[in-house]
């Protein structure tokens, strides 16, 4: 996949994409000390919208605020820069866009208390993140991160050490992807997914004590089910639990909704993609590209 357009936003300014650097010794390349987001547009009633921007941005700022990083800008001058650069980079198509704060200082010390921070946006063509339609997975055995140590719930560029141990164990054993278990034992969520099981129609998730980011298409899968009278609950599911399901199906930003069909080769009912993930995926592919009038409100245009 090609990651490249036109012009990055940074701290105000729109600079071309080759000029978008920062220097080796900047503090967050050597610590993780960043937040950022992942959002999608996508074409929509003619142009280009970006869904649930405003969530995303407040986010961002939220998960800066853990790690005290100050930013100069609002949550509407951070939605205004992305669609302006979604603008100038001519996206038609469907993409991926990219918010990062990051703790801009030269230095070797932990301290971001006192020190500066940068803000920048990219965005790109993207259609897909897996390049399959429904995904073998397995359990992994390294433990996801939890709130006593680097909290999850702030979506921060250091968290993502422990999902990269996690995939390349995967991918070197032949998986799409994999699941993470809480401290507990209990199920967290995938490498960069969030995770729902189907049982007897209705849908389980891991709750916000199980180690998860909350996801903002967690939120929206939780939303529309609602709203399609599909029960919804929160609580923790254990790993054998996952086999025993119906159906079952990851969450997120660049993966969309994508089905499991199989975890550590353990066939998930028929193999198939099932009847309530087949439902929310036809649902959430016309809600994000505004064909959907009830949540109209989730998109921005371009």
């Amino acid at each position: 996949m090609t990651v490249q357009a036109d012009y990055v936003w940074m701290d105000g300014n729109f600079v071309k994409w080759q000029d978008a650097k920062v220097h080796v010794m900047t503090r967050a390349l050597h610590y993780g000390a960043g937040v950022f987001e992942g959002i999608r547009a996508y074409p929509s009633n003619g142009g280009l919208g970006v869904f649930r921007l405003q969530d995303h941005m407040t986010r961002l700022l939220k998960s800066a605020n853990v790690y005290r990083l100050k930013c100069r800008f609002t949550v509407d001058e951070l939605c205004s820069a992305t669609l302006e650069l979604l603008r100038r980079n001519k996206i038609d198509s469907s993409a991926y866009i990219r918010p990062i704060m990051f703790s801009s200082d030269l230095a070797v010390n932990l301290d971001t208390l006192n020190g500066s921070s940068s803000i920048a946006i990219c965005t790109f063509p993207m259609e897909r993140l897996f390049e399959k339609s429904g995904l073998n997975v397995c359990v992994s055995s390294w433990r996801r991160i939890d709130d006593s140590s680097t909290p999850p719930l702030a979506k921060a560029c250091g968290n993502y050490i422990n999902s990269i141990l996690a995939k390349i164990d995967a991918s070197a054993n032949g998986f799409d992807d994999a699941i993470l278990l809480d401290r507990n034992g209990m199920v967290s969520e995938g490498t960069g997914e969030n995770i729902f099981i189907v049982k007897s129609g209705k849908l389980v998730t891991p709750s916000l004590t199980c180690s998860i980011l909350p996801g903002i298409t967690r939120d929206t899968v939780m939303v529309v089910a609602s709203d399609l009278r599909i029960g919804v609950e929160e609580r923790a599911i254990s790993r054998a639990e996952l086999y025993m399901s119906d159906e079952v199906f990851f969450t997120g930003s660049a993966a969309e909704i994508e089905p499991i069909l199989s975890i550590d080769k353990r066939t998930i009912s028929d193999g198939k993609v099932g009847p309530t993930t087949a439902k929310l995926v036809d649902i959430y592919r016309k809600i994000v590209r505004g064909k959907e009038p009830r949540y109209l409100h989730w998109i921005s245009k371009v």
